[in-house]
């Protein structure tokens, strides 16, 4: 399509987590001399950036829906230039699956509704509550947006609230019902109270 992908080595603390990060970004940049990166996670692109016909390819392999446990649908943009950015990330864990997927929704994608200003337009193509990909050593989760990898803090919390979401699977803690659907709604209202009472 038209963005940059990349992968970072396994990190065992936030501060490799931050530091893989970071570098990979800079080395991208050398790349690319003379370009920056677009910190919006969606937005729509004139048809004279989109000649390539690779650009006009929307997902690769499919991913799938933890509490459907069905494959998600490939997604169809409304507008015919309308492009995502992902910011996946990939959990090296034993426990089960799709209870790990559901955790970092509650962790995760409900206090990004607040941070990800461009989340909502992007979760109509991408994004949705649930979204993984199941992987020999864990899980790939897939409904955060790439608004978090520009800035070491955004990136701890990422690691911070990947290990809260870890640790209440450990210990059985029963999530909150309305998750997915503050999620697909976008409910902003109830996202909130949800950050303020469990301090996401």
């Amino acid at each position: 399509n038209v963005a940059l992908e990349y992968g970072i080595p396994p990190a065992s603390t936030s501060e490799e987590f931050q530091e893989y990060i970071m570098n990979v970004m800079d080395v991208s940049k050398n790349w690319l001399p003379g370009l920056d990166f677009s910190k919006v996670s969606c937005t729509v692109f004139e048809d004279d950036q989109l000649r390539h016909p690779l650009s006009r390819i929307f997902g690769c392999e499919p991913d799938y829906n933890a509490y459907t446990k069905k494959t998600n649908p490939k997604p169809i943009p409304e507008h015919p230039g309308l492009r995502s950015a992902g910011g996946h990330i990939h959990v090296e864990t034993n426990l089960p699956k799709l209870e790990v997927v559901k955790a970092m929704d509650f962790f995760l994608a409900i206090p990004a509704m607040k941070m990800d200003k461009d989340g909502a337009k992007r979760r109509k193509l991408y994004g949705k509550p649930g979204a993984f990909r199941g992987k020999v050593y864990g899980v790939e989760y897939r409904t955060l947006s790439n608004f978090w990898i520009f800035e070491r803090r955004t990136i701890d919390w990422v690691w911070r609230n990947t290990e809260r979401a870890l640790s209440s699977v450990k210990d059985a803690f029963v999530l909150p019902e309305t998750v997915r659907e503050i999620i697909e709604n976008d409910d902003q209202e109830r996202a909130q109270k949800l950050i303020d009472f469990y301090h996401l």
